[in-house]
């Protein structure tokens, strides 16, 4: 009996190259927002990855300590007399994302910036309430 496979690597990444999209990671689920989130003396700093998107089409909402992102790419469509689309890997449609923070935030001073594809959110927490002590008369 032989038990010998001819197995190339390159014979499954073609075969399916025109009829089927190679999946990779998330298995072909919408991907998600990937954030950094760092936390320094005066706040937070989070770093969201937005690729395509443009900044009008980006909407930030503080409540509390909870901070929601979400954004929405435009499918745009370019296809020329005489060409034909073979294969679309890129995404469009809405993401967001939710995420709470361990402290309540100061939307008065909070800050965003967007460049390269990257959306910068600087959030500085809310000062702490001294606790007032009454006194009895």
């Amino acid at each position: 009996m032989n038990n010998l496979v001819r197995n190339d690597p390159l014979d499954d990444f073609f075969r399916g190259f025109f009829v089927r999209p190679v999946e990779f990671g998330q298995g072909g689920e919408a991907p998600a927002i990937k954030v950094d989130i760092k936390e320094n003396a005066e706040g937070y700093a989070i770093h969201a990855e937005l690729p395509g998107v443009r900044k009008e089409d980006i909407h930030v909402s503080i409540d509390g300590p909870v901070v929601s992102i979400s954004a929405e790419r435009q499918e745009q469509k370019e296809v020329k007399e005489g060409e034909r689309i073979l294969r679309t890997e890129r995404r469009f449609g809405k993401v967001s994302r939710s995420f709470q923070l361990g402290q309540e935030l100061d939307e008065s001073r909070a800050s965003a910036k967007y460049s390269d594809g990257v959306l910068e959110l600087s959030l500085p927490r809310k000062e702490a309430v001294q606790a007032k002590r009454l006194t009895i008369e």
